[in-house]
């Protein structure tokens, strides 16, 4: 991380009107490195599926890792955002979320080496439920604190940069993994667990030096579901913008069913794996910057363009299936490589366009609602698995790239909120 903020300082000290803000800059680029490569590194779908398998977990354990990690992350965010309104300092949330997490993986580390099968398995997903809660706490209150430290015009390549920086630290990982020069063993893995709360404690360490002008406390309104769906009823370009997110959920589903497509080829154990994270990992290397420069220009048309693009890769991929069988890891790996650039897109997008909205000052609590919404999508999203097992992985991909292409057209329909003219 030290490396990455020296970097980035050499770059905003030049182009930055003034100090403070190349400082709140580099500040909120350092630390979202470190968690981002660090979520890279315990990527539930691939590293913690693998190491729960190794050590001999039980399949049901192992199935639910991603929707405790994607759904724990998101649906406890309306009971903070309110409380998080009422505070003056919100860095600390962030930086409290972040540490929570670094202490749940060195857990999962120390599970993962000290106990047997069984028992390792339920500490670990323990672990990763109570990081996925502190996640949601990182996740409800940043864009709030982005948003009043950071100018418009500049927030989409904060994480554009930081997704960068982190997703070069996830590609020398795989190129590890692949080449074998990583041991594949459960020590080795659990010891790169470790390194991501490691990565984790840094960041909360650096975020809460943060320059953080203090905000004004919002007043309490209670937690009635009228009070907290209000913003849902009121504001259209709210409704617009859940309902595109909502659909290029797509966008995130699909890489598992991208590697049921192989059959065999995805079964080929670690060295497959090693090949698909290098994959997903160039894929962010090479888009993540761009997407965050396109998002500053008009998040709309990002989450167009990447949902249009995450239509056309799944259509050619379930046309792939259908007519072809399973094709071979190379093939799985270069749809895995064009969805996954769809995917930084649409989160890139999804993500400075909340920030750039007007929400009047009440940003957690858009954000709090939007992901809440989408954690309950999410969790339906496992019935996803129950069609490919009746149907096959190729359906499915068909389905998710009807529902990107919608998420295009709909997300054609949102404002232009970076035109200042506009707001």
């Amino acid at each position: 991380m030290g490396v990455a903020h020296s970097i980035y300082r050499l770059i905003t000290d030049a182009k930055a009107p003034n100090q403070q803000a190349a400082d709140r800059v580099a500040t909120h680029v350092t630390a979202l490195t470190g968690t981002k490569l660090a979520d890279g590194l315990i990527d539930p779908k691939l590293v913690l599926a693998w190491l729960l398998n190794a050590i001999g977990a039980p399949g049901y354990l192992i199935g639910v890792l991603v929707p405790v990690r994607e759904s724990g992350s998101l649906l406890p965010q309306m009971a903070l955002a309110q409380r998080i309104e009422q505070s003056r300092q919100r860095k600390y949330y962030w930086a409290a979320g972040s540490g929570l997490q670094g202490l749940a993986a060195l857990g999962i580390a120390t599970a993962a080496l000290l106990l047997p099968g069984v028992a390792a398995g339920w500490v670990i997903l323990a672990c990763l439920a109570l990081l996925a809660v502190a996640r949601s706490a990182c996740s409800a209150s940043y864009k709030d604190i982005l948003a009043r430290t950071v100018d418009k015009g500049k927030r989409g390549s904060v994480s554009g940069t930081a997704g960068t920086l982190a997703a070069s630290g996830v590609f020398l990982f795989a190129v590890l993994l692949s080449t074998g020069l990583l041991p594949r063993t459960t020590v080795a893995i659990s010891l790169v667990v470790a390194l991501a709360g490691v990565f984790w404690l840094g960041s909360a360490a650096i975020f809460a030096r943060l320059d953080e002008p203090e905000a004004a406390p919002q007043e309490a309104e209670g937690f009635a579901p009228n009070q907290l769906l209000r913003p849902l009823k009121e504001d259209y370009e709210l409704r617009r913008y859940i309902g595109t997110r909502a659909l290029l959920v797509s966008t995130a589903l699909a890489p598992p069913f991208l590697v049921m497509l192989g059959g065999r080829e995805a079964e080929s154990g670690f060295g497959n794996l090693g090949l698909l994270v290098l994959a997903s990992s160039i894929a962010a290397i090479v888009s993540s910057y761009i997407w965050g420069k396109l998002s500053d220009r008009s998040s709309r048309q990002t989450l167009m363009i990447s949902g249009a693009l995450s239509a056309v890769t799944l259509a050619a991929a379930a046309a792939v299936g259908w007519t072809a069988g399973a094709p071979a890891g190379i093939v799985v790996a270069g749809f895995v490589f064009v969805a996954q650039i769809a995917y930084q897109g649409a989160r890139a997008g999804r993500k400075t366009h909340l920030t750039d909205m007007d929400t009047d000052g009440h940003t957690s609590v858009y954000t709090a609602l939007s992901n809440t919404l989408i954690g309950v999508l999410i969790l339906l999203g496992g019935g996803f698995g129950l069609l490919a097992d009746a149907f096959g992985a190729a359906p499915v991909l068909a389905l998710l790239a009807i529902l990107s292409g919608l998420g295009a057209a709909l997300g054609a329909r949102l404002s232009e909120v970076q035109d200042e003219s506009a707001n």
